[in-house]
């Protein structure tokens, strides 16, 4: 007979049925009661076992963490929180788990405990609905762009240039580390080197995609992403995903609509489609919550956080007037800000941002029209000479979510702003030919997949949304 899985059987009206079900056990109790997931589901299916019609060496490897089939009858449950369960009439062992030794035992475990064990980790509760809702998450972007007609672009992983001009990059070599080749004046010849250059792995896909909105129109890149910043904290990895769009034809503030209806968009979608992992994980946090102090709370819960997303339309607000209204805030004013603003050009800060999602506009925010000097390169200045027609949308909790602008389409002005820079015209020889062959205004935007992710959870450590998160000195699994 066809396993069913537990989701499945959650769902069906009970009728006496033969069933066959696949999973791990959560929990074996008294001898009787077996707690069964697969994964489907943030829910287990109770399977009831008369021990006395099963040899004690079957039920002394019914243990958490062991892989069964279990074979049996469909039946209106008798218990409370759950409708059906199992009569089990026969146990398979796929696979044990020594108990003495399997980790995730069915109690509560630190989520820095859980990445020491990141293999094993998502058969937890808390990190299988957070995988759930990151793989529709993924599913309602790819989505989002295939119903507005934009084509899915695969930007290489090995580059030989530096979108966002930081530097913080992977090298890529095939060099020999204890005797490479040298120059004449003792530097690295990269020129033996496996691609004659040297090479890294991309910081972003976005240069390589706008030539591609410059044939297709509009186009998106959603892949893996690598910054060498050796920084530890609760919001950074080395290797993590971006999702980033390119527009033909697409000013500020055509990016701009974009960029609000595709949020609104992939959140609603999980709102729709994962409504119990969302249930468990708000849960969750609401405990979490419980021990923090009171002025450290969110004052929303998560589901709420979410639909005040898709509920309010975004605040745009130029750069100056944000800086005004922070410059004049009781936060700033009695010195609470960690940044305090003074003056206009500051690189406004999380605190910042989140200030004016969460207690000035009560909604979220799009700011746009940054300083030309705290922005990259490749944005289109606008005509004061010192403002460039970038935008950031802000969120609660989190501050920044997304950062984007309306590209530079002017050859002239980009060779400028590159010679000022100090970077070297011939490495982006093809990025400005596109500006010689048929240049139009084009836009778009970036998106960090694992913030999102970390936003639509409500998990506090962006290492607990991604499978196996890559931070300096750590490369395990």
């Amino acid at each position: 007979m066809k396993s069913s899985s537990v989701k499945e059987l959650l769902s069906t009206t009970p009728k006496q049925q033969d069933v066959v079900v696949d999973g791990w056990v959560k929990t074996f109790r008294s001898n009787r009661f077996i707690a069964i997931n697969d994964g489907s589901t943030i829910n287990n299916i109770q399977c009831v076992v008369d021990f006395e019609n099963f040899e004690d060496d079957v039920l002394k490897q019914v243990n958490s963490g062991a892989a069964l089939k279990i074979s049996g009858t469909l039946v209106e449950s008798q218990g409370r929180g759950q409708n059906v369960e199992i009569q089990v009439k026969d146990i398979y062992v796929h696979g044990g788990a020594d108990p003495d030794d399997y980790p995730i035992q069915p109690k509560k475990h630190s989520l820095e405990f859980l990445r020491e064990k990141a293999h094993l980790r998502i058969r937890t509760n808390t990190f299988a609905a957070v995988m759930r809702v990151r793989s529709a998450l993924a599913f309602a972007i790819h989505q989002y762009f295939r119903d507005n007609d934009f084509y899915y672009f695969h930007a290489p992983i090995v580059t030989g240039s530096d979108a966002e001009g930081a530097g913080e990059m992977f090298r890529v070599t095939t060099l020999d580390s204890k005797n490479p080749p040298l120059n004449d004046d003792g530097k690295v010849n990269y020129k033996e080197d496996f691609f004659g250059k040297e090479t890294n792995l991309t910081v972003s896909g976005q240069l390589e995609a706008e030539a591609y909105a410059m044939a297709l129109g509009k186009v998106y890149t959603f892949g893996p992403t690598f910054r060498a910043e050796n920084s530890n904290t609760s919001r950074h990895l080395a290797e993590f995903w971006m999702i980033e769009p390119e527009m033909a034809f697409y000013d500020l503030d055509a990016n701009m609509d974009l960029a609000e209806d595709f949020i609104k968009y992939v959140i609603g979608y999980i709102i729709e489609h994962c409504n119990e992992d969302l249930q468990f994980l708000e849960k969750r946090l609401l405990d979490e919550e419980k021990t923090k102090p009171q002025a450290e709370r969110s004052e929303m819960a998560l589901v709420e956080k979410l639909h005040f997303i898709c509920d309010n339309n975004f605040k745009r607000v130029t750069y100056t007037e944000a800086i005004d209204i922070l410059r004049n805030s009781k936060p700033n004013k009695k010195k609470r800000f960690q940044y305090p603003i003074d003056e206009w050009g500051a690189d406004l800060q999380s605190e910042h941002e989140r200030f004016l999602v969460e207690k000035h506009f009560k909604c979220p925010v799009i700011l746009f029209n940054y300083p030309a000097k705290i922005k990259a390169f490749y944005m289109r200045l606008n005509e004061d000479g010192k403002t460039v027609r970038a935008m950031d949308i802000l969120f609660p909790g989190i501050g920044e979510i997304v950062g984007g602008s309306q590209r530079e389409e002017r050859l002239d002005v980009l060779k400028d702003k590159i010679a000022t820079l100090g970077i070297d015209e011939e490495e982006l020889w093809w990025y400005l030919d596109l500006r010689k062959f048929g240049t139009a205004v084009h836009s778009g935007f970036g998106l960090g997949f694992e913030r999102l992710v970390l936003f639509a959870t409500g998990m506090g450590n962006i290492r607990d949304v991604i499978p196996f998160p890559r931070t300096p000195q750590n490369a395990e699994f």
